[in-house]
């Protein structure tokens, strides 16, 4: 058992949530005040410029797996199932592909899909893991 140590990947995604917001907020800010485009746009979603709609697009996938992450971890704590292998593959599902730190700066996000993938697997293996545990038998 890690103790609280398998919310620190839980508490950087979070801070990494928060400065995608940051940086959208500073892309819109900017779009808005070279007059590239107007305010209302933004309200009603449509018309985003690029440079804006990548990272909405961004934020937006940080609420589809990383939602499963978080429930994941939190059963882990409460189950005192995690261990130092959980808390490797969720350092690794967190650091590893940085999806969401690179998906921002590129503008083809074909070229991150493999990345994508490989963070699905340290997801589902802790996820394979914990099942194992609440079971009563223990993968090996």
């Amino acid at each position: 058992m890690t103790g609280f140590g398998i919310f620190w990947p839980m508490v950087a995604h979070v801070a990494l949530v928060f400065a995608l917001y940051a940086l959208l907020s500073t892309r819109r800010a900017s779009l808005i005040r070279t007059g590239k485009i107007d305010a209302s746009l933004f309200r009603e979603n449509r018309d985003e410029p690029g440079e804006s709609l990548i990272v909405r697009n961004s934020i937006a996938n940080q609420f589809e797996l990383p939602v499963l992450f978080h429930l994941c971890c939190v059963l882990l704590y409460l189950t005192e199932a995690d261990n130092l292998l959980s808390l490797g593959l969720a350092w690794l599902f967190r650091g590893a592909p940085l999806c969401s730190c690179l998906h921002p700066r590129h503008q083809q996000s074909a070229s991150l899909s493999p990345a994508a993938v490989h963070g699905g697997f340290p997801c589902a293996r802790r996820d394979v893991d914990m099942a194992f545990r609440l079971d009563g038998d223990e993968l090996r």
